[in-house]
């Protein structure tokens, strides 16, 4: 009879421990942002901190709120797909299905939106070349100015438009233009063309440039991107030569002052990108405002429930 009661007590006991809730970490609500921020030579960073009116920020980290992350665009979105409690910034162009892209004031990044104005948090997609003179030779100089040319064409537009980015110029198709530049009738097998600059264009660049070779003589391309900040070091500022030689070097924001040494013709805009707030997948928020963001990177907002809540 005692060792039936004692079985019965167990069973009783084990099924209240089976039936009693399982220890759970914090809510969410609770959990510290972790915030992810690129340098302060980043376009990505200029045009982020700028559009959502915090442009103190742009190129000073001493604003920033304490404990902040540095990371470049592919660091960022390896840490958003991990961090469930992070938040970054990167180009409409890098945003894959790894991440959650968030809607700013409102309004989804999208090229359509992009266009028609109703997404603010943009920035441009410039080129800067080497000055007229400043090449190895006058054939790797016609195909700079060919390139560039393509750039603009329909051709060109199409090419930016599927790598992520809102082309600004369309002046016809490449057919109806490139007998303008002779230099691609020619063999130019054995020329390169070296692009370098912004990682946040890198994608675009590379696309351009495979759609650029056989439609000028199968010219080579190499792409090496360091950053908006060499952009005009390394085609017309003090890193131009020797292996920092490049012919065309872009940035995700447009040129400082002090990077306008050469003339107005060597730069040109190519494209609007939108920059876009990213967070994990399973982060509630969908969306944020630009005073949501500003409060976030001044350490403001401390919390995920600071956001959630306001």
């Amino acid at each position: 009879m005692k060792k039936s009661i004692f079985l019965l007590s167990l069973i009783f006991v084990l099924a209240l421990a089976a039936c009693s809730p399982t220890p759970q970490g914090p809510k969410f609500e609770e959990e510290k942002i972790n915030v992810y921020t690129r340098d302060t030579t980043s376009g990505t960073r200029d045009g982020f901190m700028r559009g959502i009116g915090f442009a103190d920020a742009s190129a000073n980290d001493s604003v920033l709120v304490a404990g902040f992350i540095t990371a470049d665009n592919n660091a960022i979105m390896n840490a958003m797909a991990t961090d469930k409690a992070g938040i970054g910034y990167v180009s409409l162009s890098s945003v894959n299905n790894t991440i959650k892209a968030l809607k700013f004031e409102g309004v989804a990044a999208t090229e359509e939106n992009v266009l028609n104005n109703t997404y603010k948090l943009k920035r441009p997609f410039v080129m800067m070349r080497r000055v007229d003179g400043d090449y190895l030779n006058d054939t790797e100089y016609q195909l700079t100015l060919a390139f560039l040319a393509y750039v603009a064409s329909n051709d060109g537009a199409d090419v930016i438009a599927n790598a992520g980015a809102t082309a600004t110029s369309r002046t016809g198709t490449w057919a109806s233009q490139v007998s303008n530049h002779p230099v691609c009738a020619q063999d130019n097998s054995a020329v390169t063309l070296k692009f370098g600059g912004s990682d946040s264009v890198q994608k675009i660049a590379e696309a351009l440039s495979a759609a650029f070779s056989p439609a000028c003589g199968n010219v080579k391309t190499e792409n090496d991107h360091t950053g908006s900040g060499d952009a005009h070091k390394r085609t017309q500022g003090g890193e131009k030569d020797g292996v920092n030689y490049k012919h065309i070097g872009y940035s995700s924001r447009f040129f400082r002052d002090a990077e306008l040494s050469g003339p107005e013709a060597t730069r040109t805009q190519m494209a609007w990108d939108a920059i876009v707030a990213i967070v994990h997948k399973d982060n509630p928020v969908d969306g944020l405002t630009a005073e949501q963001l500003t409060k976030i990177y001044k350490g403001e907002y401390t919390l995920w429930g600071d956001v959630i809540t306001k």
